[in-house]
This record gives C-alpha cells, sequence and structure tokens, in this order.
C-alpha cells in the first residue's frame, strides 16, 4: 500500500475510533435530554422552593405527573416517526376519534374491553391510513398528517352528533376505575408512561426494529440498499404513533369521564414539542425515549410554574414556542460541533 494511502487510512480509522471510545461522561455531555432533565431538576427545585405550599406539594406532583403522562405517551410514539425523518400532525384528532369511539361503544352498553379494543382498532386505522398514503404512495408526511389531523376530527364530531358523551353503561365503574385510578398513590396513565417508556427504549437499543429506525432516519437511500425494510418500517413507525395517541385517548377518557370530540385539540404541537426538546432531530436519526419523557415533563412543569407565578395562562403558548425554537437552535450547534 503506497505511503499516501496508508496515512490517509490510518487517519481515518483513528478517528473512527476516537468517536466511538467516547467516554461515559462525554455521551452524556453530548445528550441534550440530559441538560433538559438538569433544567428541570433546577426548576422544580427553584418553584419549590418559592412556593413551597402550593408547587411543592404532593398534590401538585400529582397533578404534574397526570398530565404530562398522556402527552409523554403519545410524545413516544411521535419519537418513532421523527426518528425515520417523518411528522405526525394527526395525533391531535386521532386522540378524539379513539375517545368518541370508546364513548359510543361503551354508551351502547358494551363491556369496556370491546370498547378499548374498538378505541385501538381506530388508532390503527388511522396510523395506516397515514402510513400507506406516505410510504407507498411516496406522499409528504407533513400533508398526509395535516389532512388526517382535519378527517379524524371531522369523523370524531359525526360520531358523536357534536355532543358530549358521558353515560357509559353499566361497565363505567370499572372503566373508570382500571383506567382513570391510581396505584400505589400515583396515576395509572403516568406507570404506562414509565413502562412504556422503559420498554420502547430497550427497543430503539437492542432489537433490529430500533436499528432500523434510526438506519432510515439516518440515510433512507443507504438503508434500502443495506437490505432495510423501509417502507415497512415506516409504515409501522406510524401505525405504532396512532397507537401510543389511542393508548392515551383512552387513559385520558378514564380520568376526565366524558369523551368530547374536541378531546386532543391543539396536542399535536405539545407532542412535537416535548420530542425536540428532548433531543428529537426534525432532520431524522435521533431520538430517545427518555428525551420523550423528561421534555414532555419540562412542558408540563413550565406551564404549571407560570400559572403558580400569576403568569396569564394565554403566555403559555410563548414560552412552548420558544422552547422549540431553542430546542432546534441546540441541535443545530451541536450538528456543527460534531462536524
Amino acid at each position: 500500500m503506497p505511503p499516501e494511502i496508508a496515512a490517509t487510512a490510518s487517519v481515518a480509522i483513528s478517528d473512527i475510533v476516537g468517536i466511538k471510545e467516547r467516554t461515559l461522561v462525554q455521551r452524556l455531555i453530548a445528550s441534550q435530554a440530559i441538560w433538559v432533565a438538569i433544567a428541570l431538576a433546577v426548576v422544580v427545585a427553584g418553584m419549590s422552593a418559592r412556593y413551597p405550599n402550593a408547587f411543592g406539594t404532593g398534590e401538585n406532583f400529582y397533578n404534574i405527573t397526570r398530565n404530562f403522562s398522556f402527552i409523554g405517551i403519545m410524545a413516544l410514539g411521535m419519537t418513532a416517526v421523527i426518528i425515520t425523518g417523518g411528522i405526525d400532525l394527526s395525533v391531535g384528532s386521532v386522540m378524539g376519534v379513539v375517545g368518541i369511539t370508546v364513548g359510543v361503544i361503551m354508551h351502547a352498553g358494551y363491556h369496556w374491553a370491546v370498547a378499548v379494543a374498538g378505541g385501538l382498532g381506530a388508532g390503527l386505522i388511522c396510523g395506516l391510513f397515514n402510513g400507506i398514503l406516505i410510504t407507498y404512495l411516496g406522499l409528504s408526511s407533513f400533508v398526509v398528517t395535516l389532512g388526517t389531523l382535519s378527517i379524524a376530527r371531522s369523523v370524531a364530531v359525526v360520531m358523536s352528533q357534536n355532543k358530549m358523551i358521558y353515560q357509559f353503561g353499566p361497565y363505567a365503574n370499572e372503566f373508570f376505575r382500571l383506567f382513570g385510578g391510581q396505584v400505589g398513590g400515583i396515576t395509572v396513565s403516568m406507570w404506562a408512561l414509565v413502562i412504556g417508556a422503559i420498554c420502547f427504549a430497550l427497543v430503539l437499543h437492542f432489537t433490529v426494529w430500533g436499528r432500523h429506525l434510526y438506519a432510515v432516519g439516518g440515510n433512507e437511500h443507504a438503508a434500502q440498499l443495506t437490505g432495510v425494510p423501509v417502507t415497512r418500517v415506516k409504515l409501522q413507525a406510524y401505525v405504532f404513533c396512532s397507537l401510543c395517541a389511542a393508548v392515551a385517548s383512552i387513559l385520558i377518557l378514564g380520568w376526565q369521564g366524558s369523551a368530547i370530540n374536541a378531546l386532543g385539540v391543539g396536542y399535536e404541537l405539545r407532542v412535537i414539542a416535548s420530542t425536540v426538546i428532548g433531543g428529537a432531530n426534525l432532520m431524522g436519526g435521533e431520538g430517545g425515549a427518555f428525551g420523550a419523557f423528561i421534555g414532555a415533563a419540562l412542558i408540563e412543569v413550565i406551564r404549571n410554574s407560570l400559572l403558580m407565578a400569576g403568569v396569564d395562562s394565554n403566555y403559555q403558548g410563548i414560552f412552548v414556542g420558544g422552547f422549540i425554537i431553542l430546542a432546534v437552535l441546540l441541535e443545530r450547534l451541536r450538528g456543527r460541533k460534531r462536524e
């Protein structure tokens, strides 16, 4: 081998080895989710010290964890989609149509298990609708899911006849206890988020499907050439995202005790914000379960803190939007540093 080529090969190998042999501390410093977790801890500590009898109470933390658990569950599904380089704007409307589906079935007198199966089926159909149009027809994920956002919301209005459903039939109490209750002082929805986040993290890091998600998001064409079933993986990501929205809808229905067709309106912004703030890259190839969890928690803690501080709730959108822009800016700076 000529010395010039050998030298080039030597440099390339050393560069690659240097990247792979980063220490644990270096990996933690490079993780946006870790910095978000630190920011969350600082906000919680500061607000607890400032308002110990309001913010720092067990009741308030119960409310915070319950409120962000629904967003966090949806953020897990959104993370899978964003890792592949896509986006799903329909998750809020999917919540609405699933909630109405469950409400209508239970109102008709059917067992809650039948209603839950129907709700999950509605979510599955929404995910398949999005996934097939995006993967097999090659349409833009932004355009398709924006269309589904409108379609699903209209379906929810028609199914409910534009009325609130609050009579859930003979199995209502059992349904509310199972899906809206608590276990060990923690809401069922929070337990679902914690278990779901752990399982999703294991899937991302230790399964073929998880590696395929990152491969598709990193370079879809290269992934196709290496034998990754790109179409199937992307379809599964959208189905998973809609099913997460369906699960969140069923859980929030169990807590609220009523089904309205406006359920989930505006949730898509909070879900996307959670994933981006947690470190998911909208260009694809990056994201994780911990980031989705911690991003959802930070948004809810900020919202709760603003209310405790007496800030008008109309200003919340400014803070959420600002955090999204800041998260994207941080990702851009991290990208430049890696380059």
